[in-house]
C-alpha cells in the first residue's frame, strides 16, 4: 500500500523524507511550501526516518519511575536516538525535583533536544521542570495527550507516571510523543505567548 502524506505529516521546518511512491495531498504540498520544508523522495525500498531519528534525548527518573525508565530505554535505540541518562541508576530513594532539573538543564544548555522524566505520578516532575526558563514539560497519559503536547504546544519534556501507567501504555505514549512533530502555524503564536509570559515574570 502506498503511503499518503497529509498536512499532519509536515513538520514545522527542515526536511521530510518520504517513500518514493508516496501520495502527497495538495494541501500537504502547500503547507510544506509555506513552511519551507523540503520533501525528499527516498530510493525505492528505503524506509523514511523517524521524526526523532538522530536526536539526543535526556532521560531521568526517581525511585518511583526507575523500573519503567529502564524498560523504556530500548525504544530510544530502536528509533536511533542518542540517550543521556541523568539517573537514578538504582531503585533507591531520590527526589524528583533534582532529577527534573538535571534533565531540563541538558535541554536549555543545548546538550539534548528533548527530555523524558519518569516519577511515580509524573506530576511533580512536570511542575519542577517547568520552573526552568525555556522548558515546556507535559504530563501525558495516552496517545491523544502525547500528540497534542507536541503538535500544539511544542513540548520539549515528557513526564510519565511510573506507578500509574502500564509498560505498554507508557511505550505507546512515548513513541507517539517522540515521533510527533510540532505543527507550527497558528500554534507557533500561542507557544510564543507562553515564552512571553515566562519572560514577564522572570526575575
Amino acid at each position: 500500500m502506498r503511503a499518503v502524506i497529509t498536512e499532519e505529516d509536515i513538520p514545522a521546518s527542515g526536511d521530510l523524507r518520504i517513500p518514493a511512491d508516496a501520495i502527497i495531498t495538495p494541501s500537504a504540498r502547500d503547507l510544506a511550501r509555506d513552511r519551507g520544508v523540503r520533501l525528499i523522495e527516498l530510493p525505492k525500498g528505503s524506509q523514511p526516518d523517524s521524526a526523532a531519528a538522530g536526536k539526543t534525548i535526556a532521560i531521568g527518573s526517581d525511585h518511583g519511575g526507575f523500573r519503567l525508565k529502564e524498560r523504556l530505554k530500548p525504544i530510544f535505540a530502536e528509533l536511533k536516538l542518542t540517550l543521556i541518562d541523568v539517573g537514578v541508576t538504582e531503585e533507591k530513594p531520590a527526589d524528583y525535583p533534582d532529577i527534573a532539573e538535571q534533565v531540563a538543564l541538558r535541554i536549555v544548555e543545548g546538550k539534548a533536544e528533548r527530555g523524558v522524566i519518569v516519577d511515580g505520578a509524573g506530576i511533580g516532575s512536570a511542575m519542577a521542570a517547568n520552573k526552568i526558563p525555556g522548558i515546556r514539560a507535559a504530563l501525558c497519559y495516552d496517545r491523544a495527550s502525547a500528540r497534542n503536547s507536541r503538535e500544539h504546544n511544542n513540548a520539549n519534556v515528557l513526564t510519565l507516571g511510573g506507578r500509574l501507567l502500564t509498560e505498554s501504555q507508557a511505550e505507546e505514549v512515548l513513541r507517539t510523543w517522540l515521533e510527533t512533530p510540532f505543527a507550527g502555524g497558528r500554534h507557533q503564536a500561542r507557544v510564543q505567548k507562553i515564552s512571553e509570559i515566562e519572560k514577564r515574570y522572570a526575575k
